[in-house]
């Protein structure tokens, strides 16, 4: 990967799974129901561009930092650009990862939010396919 080539988002060479079973309604019971709009539909909230979005469930801890944890469900979108600074779920040498995305003196490294854990410079020699942006984070309960 040439230090400067913009990053596209990558062709996920597989089907993507299904955005939802449903409609997901949020509240709280109420003796005042007539006073209720409608129900809060969470797609309408948290699915920017449905077409282009897809979900991942969090393994390990090198987010911390971004308030990413083990067990926490992203919702990515492919549509969204892959700037300096956002947090993308990336395919690393064919294995994936969610890392902060960073450009430093042309060069682009993969950010974990973690001290215990390295920066990973991404060379030439290496293969980097961005999956696409994480848009929210779902904690776990």
């Amino acid at each position: 990967m040439k230090p400067d080539a913009p990053i596209p988002v990558a062709s996920v060479p597989r089907p993507l799974p299904p955005l939802c079973a449903g409609r997901v309604a949020a509240g709280f019971p109420s003796p005042a129901t007539d006073h209720l709009d409608r129900r809060l539909d969470l797609n309408e909230h948290l699915l920017l561009h449905p077409q282009a979005t897809f979900f991942m469930r969090v393994k390990g801890d090198s987010m911390i930092g971004a308030g990413i944890h083990d067990g926490d469900l992203l919702i990515v979108d492919r549509s969204l650009e892959a700037t300096s600074g956002r947090v993308v779920v990336a395919a690393l040498d064919g294995e994936l990862t969610v890392k902060r995305l960073r450009r430093r003196r042309g060069r682009v490294v993969l950010q974990p939010e973690n001290p215990a854990y390295p920066e990973i410079p991404v060379s030439e020699e290496h293969s980097l396919d961005i999956w696409g942006v994480v848009a929210y984070v779902v904690h776990a309960p």
